[in-house]
């Protein structure tokens, strides 16, 4: 089953200097239908403003992941970490027990990310936080693992729940391949570009909600930059 969620269907608010869209309920946007994914809880489609961001705030027992599609976004946070994400790369942070964080556009032009939230496995662990680069280059034709709570997945960052956020870009005419397990639940956007999954055409920043399919077969009607999140 897929489940195509338009990108004009998503909730959200424009708040000047954050325009949010949201995939699943989030703050003021509440639909009973789309509460969450599985242990999928959030998945924001964010446009930061030039100098703005978020200001300290804090989260606890969460798997928070982002994806910054273009500019950077720089976090700070109450461990002492401070790191500055690119477009293409990712950050993870396990809010655990609590932790308070900031994150700002501190770029000259717009920054635009996605942002997913996920359950973690187990609740009140130390927090932690970590970033990478992963090159779209190496990731053509192919799926990569960003982020993964599983230990085979050694290149990826870590995250503690059983998921997989994987990433691959595709061109125009190509077709990737993803195997699904059983009874998990996936949720896909093309961050980019148009794609048919399993024969289900979606447009960029249009989300996918996929359970019960065994593969799942992606094909770029545009060249496309895709987002995967795979949760048991």
């Amino acid at each position: 089953m897929i489940d195509r969620r338009p990108f004009a269907s998503l909730g959200g608010a424009n708040h000047g200097w954050l325009d949010a869209k949201h995939h699943f309920s989030f703050a003021n946007y509440y639909d009973p239908k789309r509460m969450g994914w599985g242990p999928i809880r959030v998945w924001n489609d964010d446009t930061i403003a030039a100098g703005t961001g978020f200001p300290p705030h804090p989260h606890a027992d969460m798997e928070i992941i982002t994806y910054v599609r273009e500019g950077a976004i720089t976090h700070q946070d109450s461990l002492g970490n401070i790191g500055r994400t690119e477009a293409g790369d990712v950050q993870v942070m396990s809010a655990g027990s609590g932790v308070r964080h900031s994150e700002y556009n501190r770029e000259p032009g717009t920054t635009t990310i996605f942002q997913i939230w996920i359950e973690p496995k187990t609740r009140g662990a130390a927090p932690s936080w970590g970033a990478k680069p992963f090159p779209k280059g190496e990731r053509s034709g192919t799926f990569v693992t960003l982020a993964s709570g599983f230990g085979d997945d050694t290149d990826a960052l870590p995250i503690r729940t059983d998921a997989r956020i994987v990433g691959a870009t595709i061109k125009a005419g190509e077709t990737a391949e993803y195997v699904l397990g059983a009874g998990h639940h996936a949720y896909l956007v093309p961050a980019t570009g148009k794609v048919e999954i399993n024969g289900v055409a979606l447009d960029a920043r249009d989300g996918a909600a996929i359970v019960d399919e065994s593969v799942i077969r992606i094909t770029a009607t545009e060249d496309a930059e895709i987002v995967l999140v795979d949760a048991a």
